[in-house]
């Protein structure tokens, strides 16, 4: 039991004696007068009115203890009833949010169980027709420059867009062959900064960090102020991003999401695409990106880069692993796609 209901009981507790107490005086207050009434002797009626007045008294005093008591009793019963259903939504939103748990564990592996067997069947359909299909013609990259569009877009959110393209640059310029990388990087970029770095820039890889969904990617307004951003469809990014004569051929969308719109861009856009298959922590976004683009500067493979910067949310203890997702068109091999090669 809790505190205020030990107290509740205590409190009526002493309420009831008080009351009790009151109508013992007021009864023998009546009896007094009643005597006195019926007295023969002048002072004997006198005795008897004092005597009833005293237990008045006393009754009026219990009264307003047993009021009082009566009061507190009231108070710690509000109280109890308040506790009981702050208790009650307690246990209600644990229970709620257990069940969102279990929602999105459920819908984690249903998107990893649908991922695999889209995987599955891609590769059975590719080792069909492999045999009498060459692989794509890539478009390599030059063996001096690889060059990477970093966009950034967090006009809503504490995103920390920044710190990802730092460490991202960090990263690179680290890495062994990091005077083969050339990095645009836009943040607070808008759909101009998209059109002018991909025509401009031509970029081999483009990476967007910042909010999206299933099917909307959101950028910023060419505002100083805070504003809501600009919602631009999955389709109209990709058609922004085919819309050129050389086309990059990965793109990575490192925000919560957006793992159902590569399977689109790696249909008719790019060969190679990445992206979230649920909502990420800004940090576990972070490491990834900072990893995968430390290996591919390190001469890696897209898929080696991948699975290495997997294991680097593994091996920081975080449970995001299989958040990101690559997906690559049927006729292309992440293995054997090196997108930095030192000149021999």
């Amino acid at each position: 039991m809790s505190a205020s209901g030990k107290q509740r009981i205590e409190a009526e507790r002493k309420a009831g004696e008080y009351r009790s107490k009151e109508t013992g005086k007021r009864t023998a207050a009546a009896k007094a007068r009643m005597a006195a009434a019926k007295s023969t002797s002048s002072s004997t009626a006198a005795s008897k009115t004092r005597e009833a007045e005293r237990a008045e008294r006393d009754a009026a005093t219990a009264g307003t203890e047993g009021a009082r008591w009566q009061e507190r009793a009231s108070r710690y019963s509000r109280e109890e009833a308040d506790l009981q259903s702050k208790l009650s939504k307690a246990e209600r939103s644990e229970a709620d949010a257990a069940e969102r748990r279990r929602e999105r564990e459920q819908q984690q592996a249903d998107r990893k169980s649908a991922s695999e067997r889209a995987s599955f069947e891609r590769r059975l359909d590719d080792t069909e027709s492999g045999l009498k299909r060459a692989l794509r013609e890539l478009r390599l990259p030059k063996p001096e420059k690889l060059r990477v569009l970093l966009l950034g877009a967090a006009s809503v959110g504490g995103l920390r867009i920044g710190r990802e393209q730092k460490r991202i640059r960090a990263a690179v310029e680290s890495a062994l062959h990091r005077d083969l990388i050339e990095l645009d990087v836009r943040p607070a970029a808008t759909t101009a900064d998209l059109l002018d770095g991909l025509t401009k820039f031509r970029p081999h890889v483009v990476h967007f960090s910042g909010h999206s969904d299933d099917h909307l990617i959101l950028f910023e307004e060419e505002r100083d102020e805070p504003h809501q951003g600009v919602i631009v469809t999955a389709r109209a990014f990709a058609s922004a991003v085919k819309a050129n004569d050389d086309p990059p051929l990965l793109v990575v969308l490192n925000s919560c999401n957006s793992a159902s719109q590569i399977e689109g861009l790696v249909d008719t856009v790019v060969p190679f695409a990445i992206g979230m298959a649920d909502e990420i922590e800004d940090g576990d976004a972070i490491i990834y990106a900072a990893q995968f683009y430390a290996a591919v500067a390190n001469g890696q493979s897209i898929r080696a880069a991948h699975l290495s910067a997997q294991a680097a949310l593994e091996l920081a203890g975080l449970s995001t692993a299989e958040l990101p997702t690559l997906a690559w068109a049927a006729d292309v091999d992440p293995a054997s796609a090196v997108l930095v090669r030192p000149a021999d």
